[in-house]
């Protein structure tokens, strides 16, 4: 048990941790600690990266654009997500936000954006969805940021899927089922969320005849797909992952 109360400011440094190690900050980071948080020399600011737990570190240096931070003692220990990736098509840009923030809250390992044929958008900032991923793992207390994958088509990701990998497929034709998750059998997995518009048939077809390709009701109503995110990756976490 730490000595030292938990640090509420948090940051996702690249360095390694440990009891004496001296951790250089980024421009950006001594930004916000000095001149965003107003924080100085003998304060204590808690640091992760997703290696090492985390860790309560005492600034040492402080200036406008950079700093020095030395390792304490650990606070808490590495904790790894399931090994869970969440495979979805972009939407309005807030929403797809909404997912990779709640994506790394949840306890996702993977973000892979995929595009679909009837997919709205076209392209995204792999890197400024990377750093709402960041974020989201700096405020709920994780020490471990999922990567976000570049936007690749969905027949290019099937194509060269690990089959060992079984995906579950939020289905909205199955609307209403009445299915579970007990059955499923434990193991690597991925959840695969649609567009606004759902899946074409000839997407549909080509899921239902792949047999890694788990599909699965998300209830009586049909969701958004931002909502469909959150709720899959919530019975998935309770049936097989983390949260049981």
């Amino acid at each position: 048990m730490s000595a030292l109360p938990r640090a509420k400011i948090r940051l996702c440094v690249e360095h390694p941790l440990g009891a004496g190690q001296a951790v250089s900050l980024s421009p950006d980071q001594a930004h916000y600690l000095f001149g965003v948080m107003r924080k100085g020399v003998g304060d204590h600011i808690a640091l992760f990266n997703g290696r090492d737990g985390e860790w309560t570190a005492e600034v040492a240096e402080a200036a406008k654009k950079r700093g020095i931070l030395v390792c304490l003692e650990q606070a808490a220990p590495q904790q790894m997500p399931p090994d869970l990736w969440l495979i979805f098509a972009p939407i309005k840009k807030e929403r797809t936000d909404f997912i990779v923030e709640k994506a790394a809250e949840l306890g996702c390992a993977r973000i892979c954006p995929v595009q679909t044929e009837f997919t709205n958008s076209g392209r995204i900032r792999q890197d400024r969805l990377q750093a709402h991923a960041l974020e989201a793992a700096e405020q709920c207390l994780g020490t471990f940021v999922p990567p976000v994958d570049d936007l690749v088509p969905l027949s290019k990701l099937l194509a060269g899927w690990d089959a060992g990998r079984r995906i579950l497929w939020a289905d909205e034709a199955l609307v209403g089922a009445a299915e579970t998750l007990a059955d499923l059998p434990p193991g690597p997995w991925a959840i695969l969320i649609g567009p606004e518009g759902g899946f074409s048939e000839a997407e549909r077809a080509k899921l239902r005849a792949l047999p890694f390709v788990t599909p699965i009701s998300l209830g009586p109503r049909i969701l958004r797909a931002d909502t469909a995110a959150v709720a899959a990756v919530t019975l998935w976490q309770s049936a097989l992952g983390d949260w049981r």
